[in-house]
């Protein structure tokens, strides 16, 4: 039976809907904080948010205050941790509603966590589940072209991300710091937040970086001392991400050399740039890269290997805009070209992945079972490869029409058909 919330929802504009419904997200975030006493105000509270990079610098972040020897609760796209208990995310969206966060965020202080950090996105504040997480930090990586359909344009899509910078500037806690991307309009609009610190970032923190097949290395100077840092995750958007992490641990006086240490130590961050290994003699990789300047950047992070790309593209209905241009980066950077099926709830995938053929100037292989399109991949990698399959991560389902739910895993099944190859 359709839901009143349902039935408004398919009647009403996205705007005027979400403008409706607005009280009822803020009543859920109020009584649920309400019931579990408030859990946030005795947490130290790191939020994350941005475009890409969110996952990653939620994971260093949880890295370096574990190595520092904190007890830390996460809340991620990837799984919801506190100290050494961990579950997968698998409500297919990044924070889930009705109260979730509050609930687990008092689990996590009668577990004796210290710290929590949680991955916030615009979708999250447009629905107020980021109220009362009075944080302490706000992370902002990055602002690129995505949920346009969703939010109408990239400056509604702004200001939905600067509904977190706002709960910031509104938190009791003390002091409080914003933590930015430099490289753009954007971040620099978060770095003007009133609140004690402002903390930019950008790549030209790091000196001397040198990017290998699967790790960077760079030199980073703090208070006139310089600290060399090795990170087992490739490519310059893996510095920047570090670069984040690195400016948290300073605001919460973490020493540089506990924060080296952690981050050479994170050798796994699950479904980004995340390595299968099964004794093959070429690279497999599995990311969750979803836009175009996350696609090129992963395609950038392997230059001298010959590349075969397994791809689709997430969330049929919504940006449209990308699915051309997302063919041609990949037409342009890889050897070999597989389209494939990835979440088209319930628009024609076939038309989804034509879309994406339309922006390419070779013929792609259009295998539509993205089982049979990773195992073509693989067979067609040859020693020295690098085989790219993107879009999924840890994307526990695969959706489709009529709110189908095929339970899906990119790592498991690339796993069963090297296993099959070997």
């Amino acid at each position: 039976m359709t839901s009143l919330k349902e039935l408004l929802k398919s009647l009403l504009p996205r705007s005027l809907y979400r403008a409706l419904v607005a009280p009822y997200h803020v009543a859920w975030s109020f009584f649920s904080a309400l019931r579990y006493g408030f859990p946030a105000r005795k947490l130290v509270m790191i939020g994350v948010t941005g475009t890409k990079g969110k996952s990653s610098v939620t994971e260093m972040v949880a890295a370096v205050l574990e190595e520092d020897g904190r007890t830390v609760a996460v809340s991620s796209t990837i799984h919801f941790k506190i100290g050494k208990d961990r579950r997968p995310n698998t409500y297919k969206m990044t924070l889930p509603g009705k109260g979730f966060i509050q609930k687990f965020l008092h689990e996590a202080v009668r577990k004796g966590a210290t710290h929590a950090v949680v991955e916030l996105t615009s979708e999250a504040a447009v629905q107020n589940r980021h109220l009362f997480l009075f944080l302490d930090v706000l992370v902002f990586t990055n602002l690129e072209r995505e949920h346009i359909e969703s939010h109408g344009s990239m400056e509604n899509y702004f200001k939905a991300k600067y509904r977190l910078g706002e709960s910031l500037s509104r938190s009791p806690k003390r002091p409080r710091a914003i933590i930015a991307t430099s490289e753009g309009e954007y971040g620099k609009r978060f770095l003007a937040l009133p609140v004690e610190k402002q903390i930019p970032f950008a790549l030209s923190d790091a000196k001397d970086i040198v990017l290998e097949k699967d790790a960077a290395s760079f030199i980073y100077e703090h208070n006139h001392t310089a600290t060399p840092f090795q990170i087992p995750h490739p490519g310059n958007f893996s510095v920047r991400n570090a670069l984040a992490a690195i400016k948290v641990a300073e605001f919460l006086a973490i020493p540089t050399k506990v924060t080296a240490q952690a981050l050479a130590s994170l050798a796994l961050i699950p479904g980004r740039a995340e390595k299968i290994e099964a004794g093959q003699h070429f690279t497999a990789v599995i990311d969750y890269a979803h836009t175009p300047d996350s696609l090129q950047a992963l395609y950038d992070a392997y230059p001298n290997q010959r590349k075969i790309c397994v791809l689709g593209n997430t969330g049929g209905g919504r940006d449209t805009w990308k699915r051309p241009k997302m063919g041609r980066i990949a037409d342009d950077a890889c050897d070999e070209v597989i389209l494939t099926d990835e979440d088209p709830y319930d628009e024609d995938p076939e038309k989804i992945v034509h879309e994406m053929a339309a922006g390419m100037k070779r013929t792609p292989h259009i295998i539509m079972d993205r089982r049979e399109a990773i195992a073509k991949a693989l067979r067609m990698a040859k020693e020295g490869d690098a085989v790219l399959i993107t879009g999924k991560g840890t994307d526990p389902y695969i959706m489709q029409a009529r709110g189908k739910k095929t339970p899906w895993s990119d790592a498991r099944v690339v796993r069963e058909e090297l296993e099959k190859i070997l």
